[in-house]
């Protein structure tokens, strides 16, 4: 299995950056997906999820603001970021679950060490 998540870097508060996830190796459609984030010294803060059948959930901080997007044609994942402030800075994670009980693991308690994530990718939210 391999996650692999591109589209980070710098920008300003109130930009935009959309992240992609690449997903091979296991099966996609029909699988819940995540995003998670990671600021150092702290655990994995999930951000978004979305389900096979497209339905989409997201946390307090990113309503509103992000929109998590997947693409069962391509086994790709996105999460578009609008507005984005300093406090978004952090490492981006996606991840897929091959069970809902993984899959709630991954929402409600999210570590690297449940499902599969990928490497993460750097967002630098600053002016």
């Amino acid at each position: 299995v391999q996650l692999v998540e591109s589209g980070g870097g710098l920008v300003q508060p109130g930009g935009s950056l959309r992240l992609s996830c690449a997903v091979s190796g296991v099966t996609f459609s029909g699988n819940p997906l995540t995003w998670a984030r990671q600021v150092p010294g702290k655990g994995l803060e999930w951000v978004s999820g979305i389900y096979g059948s497209g339905q989409t959930y997201y946390a307090n901080t990113a309503k509103g603001r992000f929109t998590i997007i997947r693409d069962n044609a391509k086994n790709m994942m996105y999460l578009q970021m609008n507005n984005l402030k300093p406090e978004d800075t952090a490492v981006y994670y996606c991840g897929i679950a091959t069970t809902l009980t993984d899959y709630s693991r991954m929402v409600n308690n999210p570590n690297r060490s449940v499902g599969h994530w990928g490497q993460g990718t750097q967002v630098t939210v600053s002016s």
